[in-house]
């Protein structure tokens, strides 16, 4: 018997370079109630990630790549309306990775049940969900930021940025950010206590600006933007610097082939750089002790995160789009009243 009606974003059409809203369809469909063993959820928040883009060209990366009429992948949180499920209730709020849709079945793998009250929920897949998450492991397994070292965060008013430039200050370091535009600047630097912000959008040469206001090198580059910005960077890393590859957002539209590389290899010997990508879910069996330290941060007020939310899930393809021109300030999640 159906519960109620879904809709849903799927694929419409493999995207090739600048995501179109063409590229994706809204539909709706029927929800059955749960079978033995299963939950059905009603979603409430979904998150809008630049890294999806990687699979929607139908070329396989770190995942494989959706097929078309697949809904759209997200992290989700939402509330149990129906259960047949032994470990969950009617009424259980869960975060997981439900996708682009208002309803999930589920057998119960793969979600975590929550407390809806402090933090907020949607904090579970922003802060505490995988961009916090990101920033924590990138920046303390492979950043390891050490007391005065110079930090430099790319697109750091950025869920994942903020949050690992606000991490290396914890540590002592001092943390230049850039970001797009004087609002995203001055909030990195009055409210999340960064040392000086770049805003990319009025410095003609980045790489200047960037000596300017790192007049001691960089110890670690925490890159959420991709190779044009490393390579700009590399000549100015102090010996044993450390960069962390996190995202590359410039890069997700561009054809393999268009890519930029990377010039400045050289500088990996000379300054015995090391440089290293990862993926959050690298250290799933550590995110337990990353809630709980970020939790208390939050608490006491050390980590502080924004939320760019818009309600209706109609809005989800155009929030996604948006993201790749840098109209986001924080993290994008859709709300689902």
């Amino acid at each position: 018997m159906s519960l109620a009606k879904n809709r849903r974003v799927v694929l419409a059409r493999h995207v090739a370079g600048e995501p179109r809203i063409e590229d994706f369809r809204i539909e709706t469909v029927d929800v059955p109630g749960p079978a033995d063993g299963q939950i059905l959820v009603r979603n409430r928040f979904l998150s809008v990630d630049p890294g999806t883009r990687s699979r929607l060209s139908g070329q396989a990366s770190y995942a494989p790549p959706l097929a078309l009429g697949a809904v759209i992948d997200s992290a989700n949180v939402g509330e149990v309306v129906a259960s047949r499920h032994a470990k969950f209730a009617t009424g259980d709020w869960v975060a997981a990775g439900f996708g682009w849709q208002e309803f999930a079945l589920s057998d119960g793998r793969g979600i975590r049940k929550i407390d809806p009250r402090d933090p907020p929920p949607s904090t579970q897949i922003g802060v505490l969900g995988i961009p916090g998450l990101s920033a924590y492991f990138g920046m303390l397994d492979i950043g390891r930021p050490k007391e005065g070292e110079t930090v430099l965060i790319s697109s750091a008013a950025g869920p994942v940025g903020s949050a690992a430039g606000q991490i290396a200050r914890l540590k002592g370091a001092r943390v230049v950010g850039i970001a797009g535009g004087a609002e995203k600047c001055r909030w990195l630097t009055t409210e999340l206590g960064f040392a000086a912000a770049i805003d990319r959008h009025t410095e003609h040469d980045l790489a200047a600006a960037i000596r300017r206001h790192c007049p001691k090198g960089i110890d670690v580059l925490f890159d959420n933007v991709g190779n044009a910005l490393i390579d700009a960077v590399l000549p100015l890393m102090r010996p044993h610097g450390r960069i962390v590859v996190s995202g590359q957002v410039a890069d997700y539209n561009r054809e393999p082939g268009t890519r930029p590389g990377l010039t400045n290899t050289n500088l990996f010997i000379a300054s015995r750089l090391t440089m290293r990508g990862f993926v959050a879910f690298d250290y799933v069996k550590e995110f337990p002790t990353a809630w709980r330290e970020m939790t208390d941060w939050i608490g006491s007020g050390a980590l502080r995160y924004r939320e760019d939310i818009e309600a209706g899930i109609d809005r989800a393809p155009g929030a996604f789009i948006g993201l790749f021109k840098g109209e986001n300030f924080g993290r994008k999640l859709i709300r689902l009243d």
